[in-house]
Order: structure tokens, then sequence, then C-alpha cells
């Protein structure tokens, strides 16, 4: 009974003491496992930084009796401590298992460099960096551009190969595929400007040019926006996917080996699908708009479907559906290109493949944009 009453006050405690020498004695009593109330590392740390003068530390395990790696990483952080400090450790006195297992460790050194603290860049350096990656992705953004031309041309003198069954599923999943999300969207849209529109017109007595306001923001610009903000998150995704995947399995790798032009075979017909598609993508989203217009017009404004129908006839012209047609090819190109250049651009890992889908979408919108802007502004000094 008297046994047991000492090995439960022998748990897990440290015990200090101290050499003629003036060498500091830490003595490890009871069981070292994890999911025990162990005594830390710092405890140690702070014994021996209030003794300046010890310049020797002595480990003594004597009334040790189990131990896990909790022990281990007491030690770990011990030793560390008393070598930043220029303290030398004496560990004769732990068994030999501990040892071994301490000095296998220690065999392999810490890569310098490896407890490095994130520093923050000087920014010069940060804009030098950053503007030397713009400079280079701008570089090969051209060199796919020039590629994808001169694939273009050899199309168009009958030397590109490609499989013509991949143009024709292309076709379905960037067209068919697409009319249930367009519909929604662009109706949502139309029914949206309409009804904005309602609000201003109502105070003038003018309610009929909702109409005009819809069926001429949805044929020149708007449906074809839509059309290719949805494709560049529905296919352009999966073009920079798919190209992506491919990249990472080395299949790309085993095209060039058998002589297959990456260009002729991924990215071509893929730009051809969308050159074809978003245009009539965007037909079907003006009908769909103007169908959104007519909802409010005749829900809110009271305007009889045949009115709505005819102002909207006299509002439209040829100039405006060859402007929103123009759009939606432009746009096209742009979402193949950018699909296409990320997923080829892609690294070797699945995350890269992500990465790509990602951007490729970001791509796409911002050229999106930026085209958009280009072409009005070209329309306005044309007088178009």
């Amino acid at each position: 009974m008297e046994r047991e009453r000492e090995t439960a006050a022998m748990q897990n405690e440290l015990r200090y003491g101290q050499t003629p020498d003036g060498d500091l004695i830490v003595r490890l009593m009871g069981d070292w496992k994890l999911g025990e109330h162990l005594p830390s590392g710092s405890d140690v740390e702070k014994k021996l930084a209030s003794e300046p003068s010890v310049r020797r530390l002595l480990l003594d395990a004597q009334g040790l009796r189990n131990w896990d790696s909790g022990l281990l990483i007491f030690l770990g952080k011990v030793i560390d401590y008393c070598s930043r400090n220029k303290i030398q450790v004496d560990k004769e006195g732990f068994p030999e298992g501990i040892q071994r297992l301490m000095a296998l460790a220690s065999a392999v050194p810490e890569r310098k460099g490896a407890r490095k603290e994130a520093r923050k860049d000087p920014f010069l350096f940060r804009l030098g960096g950053k503007t030397f990656d713009f400079w280079r992705s701008a570089l090969e953004m051209l060199n796919f551009l020039g590629e994808a031309t001169l694939s273009f041309f050899r199309l168009l003198r009958g030397k590109a190969s490609f499989r013509r069954s991949d143009l024709t599923l292309l076709l379905q999943n960037c067209g068919a595929d697409a009319l249930p999300i367009v519909s929604l969207i662009s109706l949502l849209v139309g029914l949206i400007l309409a009804f904005v529109g309602a609000i201003q017109l109502k105070m003038f007595g003018a309610q009929i040019f909702v109409a005009d306001i819809v069926g001429i923001a949805m044929v020149r610009i708007m449906g074809a926006i839509m059309t290719g903000i949805i494709v560049a998150g529905r296919t352009g995704a999966a073009f920079a996917a798919q190209i992506g995947t491919m990249q990472v399995n080395e299949e790309i790798d085993a095209l060039q080996t058998l002589g297959i032009s990456a260009m002729d075979f991924l990215v071509l017909p893929r730009m051809l699908a969308l050159i074809v598609m978003v245009p009539l993508l965007c037909i079907y989203a003006d009908i769909m708009g103007i169908l959104g217009g007519l909802v409010v017009a005749v829900g809110m404004l009271d305007i009889s479907t045949i009115e709505y129908f005819n102002r909207t006839r006299e509002a439209l012209n040829l100039t405006h559906f060859g402007i929103g047609l123009f759009h939606g090819a432009v746009f096209g190109v742009l979402v193949a290109l950018a699909g296409c250049l990320r997923g080829i651009q892609c690294g070797r890992s699945a995350s890269a493949v992500g990465e790509a889908a990602t951007s490729a979408v970001v791509t796409s919108i911002v050229a999106i944009i930026v085209a958009t802007a280009i072409i009005t502004f070209a329309c306005q000094v044309l007088g178009i």
C-alpha cells in the first residue's frame, strides 16, 4: 500500500538538483505518455533562465517508467533551447531506446532556412516581379494567338487535322446543352430591363417605349454580353479543365510525339464551335429577353401583346442585329481562346486544373468587357 502511494506521487514529475560544479540536474519521474498531464519544456527553460550561470544540463531518467513520443517532444524542446543558449546537455542517463531515437532524429541536419519566417519583400522588388510576370504572360498569350491564327489558316487551306466527330459533339455541348441556362438568364434580364424602364417611363406616360428599351438593349448588346458570360462560366471553364487534365496526363505531349498539332486537334474545333454557336445563342437570348419585357409590359403597364411587338419591330433594324451578332462572334473567339490558353498553360498537378478553370473564367469575362467597350466606342465613332 505504501509503495502504491509512492508510485502515484512519482507520476509525471520533474525534480531539480545541482552538482557541486554548479550543473543543473533534471530528474524525470513517472509515466511520460501522450494523453497524460506532462510537464512542459518551458518549465525547464524558466529554470535555466533563472540560473544564468548554468552551462551544463544533466538529464536523469532513473525514475522514468513508461514513455512514448510525449517524452521525445519534451526532450526535443529542451535540447533545442539548450543548443540556442550554448548549454551542454548530458543524455547518458537515458535508456538506450530513447538515445537511439534522438540520435536518429538529429542524424539529418535541419535544412537551412526551413524555419525562416515569412518576410515581406520591398515594394519595388514585388513591383518588378509582377511586371515581369505580366510581360511573360503577355508574350505567351501573343504566341498562342499567333499559333491559333496559323491553325485557322491551315483550316482554310484544308490542311488542319482534327476529328469532325469532335466538332459535332462540341457544337452540341456549346449550343443545345446551353439553351436552358441561356433561356432563364435572358428572360430575367429582359424582365429586369423592362421593370427598371417602366418605373421611369410611367412618370411621363410613355410606357410604350419599354419595348424600345428592351428590344434595342437586348439585341444590340445585352443579349450578347449575357450569353458570353454564361458561355465563359459554362464552356470556357470546361475547355480549360479538359485540356488541363490532358496536360496533367501528358496526353498533349503524346500528341506532339505523334506529330499531331495540339492547336489543330484541340483548340481549332473548340474555337469553331463557339464562333458558330455563340451568335446563334445570342439570337435566342434576344428573343427570350424580348419575351421577358413582354411579361412586364402586359402585366404592369396594360400594353397589349400586339402593341408591344409592333413597337419592338419599329425600334429595331438590321444594324442592331448585325452589331449583336458581331459581339457574339467576337465573344465566342475570346472565350475559346481563353479556355484553351489556360488549359495548355495548366501545371502538372490536380490543383492546377482547378486554377486553370478559374483563370479561364476570369480571363474570358475581362476580355468580354474590354471587347464590349472597344466595339461600343468604334460604333460611336462610325455612327452606327
